[in-house]
C-alpha cells in the first residue's frame, strides 16, 4: 500500500498538468462537465426537480471545486457562448459558481441514472442541443449523460472537450480536471 502511495504521489503532478486547455481551441471543440463534488450516489426516490432539499447537493469541498474550475477557465482567457445545465440542482449550482455566462437549463442534460429508459432518447435531444446552439458551450451534467454521449466516464467535476462530427458521433479531443 506504501508503495502504490508513493507511485501515485510520484506521477500524480505530471497527470494533473496534462490537462488538455490546447483542445478548446480545435474549431467546434465543446466543453461538457460532470457536475462539482456532491458525495453520494443518484438521489432519494422523492427527488423533486425545483427542490434541492429532495436532491444529492454539492458540498463546501464541490463549491470550492466549481469555483476553482471557472477560475482556472478565466486565467486563460477561454469563453463561452452558452453554459447550459441539467436542471438538478448540483448541476444548477456548479454551472453558476463557475461564473462563465448566463445559465440556460436544458433538460436533456437531466440525469437519467433512475430510469435507463429515456437514456437514447435523451442523448439524441442533447446531439441535437449541441448542433443547434450556435458558438462555444459549456454543458454541465451527469456521468450517465457524458458517458452514453462519449463512451466516457468522467470523475466530479471533470471536463471533456468534445466535438460533434458532421455525422452526429462525438470525438473526446481532451480532459481536464481541477481536483476538490
Amino acid at each position: 500500500m506504501r508503495q502504490l502511495l508513493l507511485i501515485l504521489c510520484l506521477i500524480w503532478p505530471a497527470w494533473a498538468a496534462a490537462n488538455d486547455w490546447d483542445a478548446l481551441e480545435t474549431p467546434g471543440a465543446i466543453a461538457i462537465m460532470r457536475h462539482a463534488l456532491a458525495p453520494g450516489t443518484g438521489d432519494p426516490a422523492t427527488l423533486t426537480i425545483g427542490d434541492c432539499s429532495t436532491q444529492r447537493n454539492l458540498d463546501d469541498r464541490g463549491r470550492a471545486q466549481a469555483r476553482a474550475i471557472g477560475q482556472a477557465f478565466r486565467d486563460r482567457g477561454i469563453a463561452f457562448d452558452a453554459v447550459l445545465t441539467s436542471q438538478w440542482c448540483r448541476t444548477r449550482e456548479t454551472a453558476e459558481l463557475l461564473g462563465l455566462g448566463a445559465v440556460t437549463e436544458a433538460p436533456s442534460l437531466n440525469s437519467f441514472f433512475r430510469d435507463f429508459s429515456t437514456r437514447d432518447a435523451q442523448t439524441a435531444a442533447t446531439r441535437d442541443l449541441i448542433a443547434t446552439t450556435p458558438g462555444r458551450l459549456m454543458l454541465v451534467t451527469h456521468q450517465v449523460n457524458i458517458s452514453a454521449l462519449t463512451g466516457q466516464g468522467t470523475r466530479s467535476g471533470e471536463v471533456l472537450v468534445i466535438r460533434q462530427a458532421d455525422d452526429g458521433s462525438i470525438e473526446v479531443l481532451g480532459e481536464i480536471l481541477i481536483a476538490p
